[in-house]
């Protein structure tokens, strides 16, 4: 009797996960072929339609023990034709694209001289409204002593846009986002970023348009950014720094897929420094962006010479990046930390080529 009622004890178990199984790859299927299967709307939801009944017929017969088996087949015969097909759908680089992510950057490589080709500076009139423009800079590695980690919040303390801003000992920064390409048609989802929607986009520009798109120009909503000073050996940015030129010129040829969970702003940040003994652990605050600078803040990786709130209101830069609008020097003026009437080099000259 008691061999009886633990067979009933782990067949019933058995079904418990067979049937959340089931429950969870049908979801997977059906938001595949809702957000990556047909253009035509009237197929697309017929599909949609067939699996999701097939699916909840096959959650049913695990209580009919006659029908039990043949339907579970049936779904699982389904769902795998639609791994198949989901697994047959590539990126490309070739599609209608928004202008802001028209051109892929690249870079050629002569020893310790890195020139980047496509470095966007659109000259904004307003968030939608702007002049594109591009330019290619020859960085000197040599030259190159420090990265900024840029957090940019606008939704609460728990989810941020990050990216890294490689600075040079002549003044020069280079910032690049990692983020959606989107067509002309799309606008971004984060449900439609787990299903291969949006390719992979390395948004390489000038502050004055990466920075102060988000400082000066973007209302609706208002973002507020954060430029914190990583501390690191030279050796560790260089490493982060070719990798990330590396992955650019790869990108030309290999297009990948976006990814809201596993390839993002901050996870990739995290790939990019792969190999280097200074990595930082993975930690659940990778996923919920927002807090990386503070899991920074108690790694030792930023300054922690003072309490984290002060460091804080000090590197937020919005109201210098509006003082200082299209200023050559851009750069230097939303990092000073002193109070806005001691920065008095404001050049507000028409944004050409960063110096």
């Amino acid at each position: 009797m008691k061999k009886n009622l633990a067979s009933r004890i782990i067949a019933g178990g058995g079904f418990v996960l067979l049937g959340l199984l089931t429950l969870f790859t049908s979801g997977w299927g059906a938001l595949a072929l809702y957000y990556s299967g047909p253009q035509d709307t009237f197929l697309k939801y017929s599909l949609v339609g067939i699996f999701a009944v097939v699916a909840v017929a096959a959650l049913f017969a695990l209580g009919y023990g006659r029908w039990r088996w043949r339907t579970l087949a049936a779904y699982f015969a389904l769902f795998t034709a639609v791994v198949i097909w989901w697994r047959g759908i590539e990126p490309s680089n070739q599609r209608e694209w928004q202008t802001d992510v028209a051109l892929l950057a690249y870079a050629t490589i002569d020893g310790d001289m890195v020139t980047v080709h496509n470095i966007r500076n659109f000259n904004y009139r307003s968030e939608f409204d702007y002049t594109p423009a591009y330019y290619d800079k020859t960085f000197d590695l040599r030259k190159l002593e420090g990265v900024d980690l840029i957090a940019v919040y606008w939704m609460g303390p728990a989810i941020a846009h990050t990216f890294l801003s490689f600075s040079f000992s002549d003044g020069t920064h280079l910032p690049i986002s990692i983020e959606t390409r989107k067509e002309k048609s799309e606008s971004y989802s984060t449900i439609a970023g787990f299903f291969k929607q949006y390719e992979l986009y390395y948004v390489v520009a000038d502050e004055r348009d990466v920075i102060r798109l988000r400082t000066n120009y973007r209302h609706d909503p208002t973002e507020d950014v954060y430029i914190y000073r990583m501390q690191g050996q030279a050796e560790s940015v260089r490493n982060v720094f070719m990798k990330y030129i590396t992955k650019l010129n790869d990108l030309k040829t290999h297009p990948q897929f976006y990814n809201t969970l596993t390839s993002n702003c901050t996870t990739d940040i995290w790939y990019n420094t792969q190999g280097n003994e200074s990595r930082l652990p993975f930690s659940w605050k990778i996923l919920a962006s927002g807090y990386v600078p503070s899991y920074l803040y108690e790694e030792k990786r930023i300054d922690t010479s003072i309490p984290f709130a002060e460091l804080e209101r000090r590197v937020h830069a919005n109201a210098r990046a509006h003082a200082a609008n299209g200023a050559p020097n851009f750069s230097q003026l939303i990092r000073a930390q002193g109070p806005l009437a001691d920065n008095q080099n404001v050049d507000v000259s028409k944004p050409g080529e960063q110096k």
